[in-house]
């Protein structure tokens, strides 16, 4: 096990000359986009108090994911391209942009062209954050730099909501906006003295453009089904979206020009089973999303207080990823990577269990418990299984691609996360009791895919992938 000093002197390295200015780049970047979406969910009911276009307001969550998932596809291509330093100015550059015209958006529909436009930026800075830790550090810190960069969607979780709760309450909503952009415009001061140049030697590759359309329009089909309050429309669409992602699938494993990389579909490679954890875990942080709710109707909470609570599962990610990081023995990453969605199963079991209604204090305390325990289980194997993607290949393309994938996994799992949550929660209706259980009940339940899915890929782990797709 490594000791205590071990992991400390590990996390020293991230900090310490001459790797210090290049954390602190990996963790803003995705620092800025996590505070950028719990920000603007907490300040835009003030905003359309003073431009309008309440119609549109659900809309705002899905042009940023549809941005955000497109521009999450070109992140491996554009390393490769343009290096480390280049691609993540690529990327401040729409960030800024779009927080610039959010900030002085007169209309609903030009606040969403912004957001469109931010996410597009913020897609490529989440992506990066993953693809540059494999250049950018040493292989016995990769897990480490994982570790951090994902806590800082934490960090956006704790500081997005009290930061635009507090510029909505003067109401100076557009100086949110102008302050992302100007924290962006500093980030990409230090871009140049913090990145390799260099990508490690990628590949140029074509755009896989049909698979950026497929992946598109099933992206945009399930972010409308989550916005649908009919069951069975919201059946219907997420039922087409799974046959999009169906065509997706398919046309991957037969073409030379891909999103993925070609070893997820080779026979024998556990790439394949390495995202769809990753998807699951990103899955189980959909309950964060749904637990202010919760803990507004069924304990009478007040709007700040349920944010935090919503705030837990982070909580216990972030905090348990710094220590998780640190396991190095391969029989203990192998049991965090398992462990992972059975403790996350069972945090939301229990939050589930103890659901009621008037719900006093100390059963909000026990939802709390609950929701960091599920938190822990994202923590414990997070960094892990992004670990054993970096090193999926011995080739530096594929593994950069492969990198580069992890977070358009994680959006696609975050994307169907929400429709999913937005059918059990419709199941339930009107009771929000029952929506409530549901919704827990139903994620715990997926969680435990995410241990079969562990499972295979470390079933798998250390055998040559085939040349063949299955």
């Amino acid at each position: 096990m490594t000791t205590t000093d071990e992991r400390q002197a590990g996390f020293r390295e991230l900090f310490g000359p001459p790797r210090a200015m290049t954390s602190l780049v990996l963790a803003g970047g995705i620092a800025l986009h996590a505070v950028n979406i719990f920000l603007t969910t907490s300040l835009l009911p003030t905003a359309i108090g003073e431009i309008g276009g309440e119609r549109l307001y659900a809309w705002s969550t899905t042009v940023f994911m549809i941005a955000s998932v497109i521009s999450s596809m070109l992140v491996s291509r554009t390393l490769a391209l343009r290096g480390p330093v280049a691609a993540y100015l690529i990327g401040l550059a729409p960030f800024v942009a779009g927080a610039v015209i959010a900030a002085v958006s007169a209309t609903m529909t030009m606040l969403l062209v912004g957001r469109a436009v931010q996410g597009f930026g913020g897609g490529m800075l989440a992506g990066l954050g993953y693809a540059v830790v494999q250049a950018a550090y040493p292989e016995r810190l990769w897990a480490r730099a994982t570790a951090l960069v994902s806590a800082m969607w934490g960090v956006g979780t704790l500081v997005g909501p009290a930061l635009g709760g507090a510029f909505a309450q003067f109401d100076a909503w557009r100086w949110a906006f102008g302050a992302l952009a100007l924290s962006g415009v500093v980030l990409a001061v230090l871009v140049p003295r913090a990145l390799p140049r260099s990508a490690g030697g990628a590949a140029r590759e074509p755009v896989p453009y049909v698979s950026l359309v497929l992946l598109t329009v099933a992206t945009a089909l399930i972010s409308v089904a989550s916005l649908r309050t009919d069951t069975v429309e919201m059946v219907v669409i997420v039922a087409a979206a799974a046959l999009v992602i169906g065509a997706f699938v398919r046309w991957e494993r037969g073409s030379a020009v891909r999103v993925l990389p070609a070893s997820t579909y080779a026979a024998g490679s556990p790439l394949k089973w390495l995202y769809i954890s990753i998807a699951i875990l990103a899955i189980g942080t959909v309950s964060e999303a749904f637990a202010p709710l919760f803990g507004q109707r069924l304990a009478g909470l007040a709007p700040l207080v349920a944010g935090f609570l919503g705030a837990a599962v982070s909580l216990g990610w972030s905090v348990t990823m710094v220590f998780s990081a640190g396991a190095e023995r391969p029989a203990a990453v192998r049991r965090l990577r398992i462990a992972g969605p059975v403790v996350l199963a069972l945090g939301l079991a229990v939050t589930g269990a103890f659901q009621q209604e008037d719900a006093g204090a100390w059963l909000v305390v026990v939802w709390a418990i609950g929701l960091i325990v599920a938190g822990v289980g994202i923590g414990l194997a997070f960094p892990h299984v992004v670990v054993a993607v970096m090193g999926s290949s011995t080739d530096p393309a594929e593994a950069g691609k492969a990198s580069a994938g992890v977070n358009t996994v994680e959006l696609i799992g975050l994307s169907i996360g929400s429709a999913v949550g937005g059918l059990l929660l419709n199941l339930g209706a009107p009771s929000m009791l029952a929506s409530a259980r549901y919704l827990l009940f139903g994620l715990a339940v997926t969680a435990l895919v995410g241990v079969l899915a562990a499972l295979r890929a470390s079933a798998r782990s250390g055998q040559p992938a085939g040349d063949a797709v299955e």
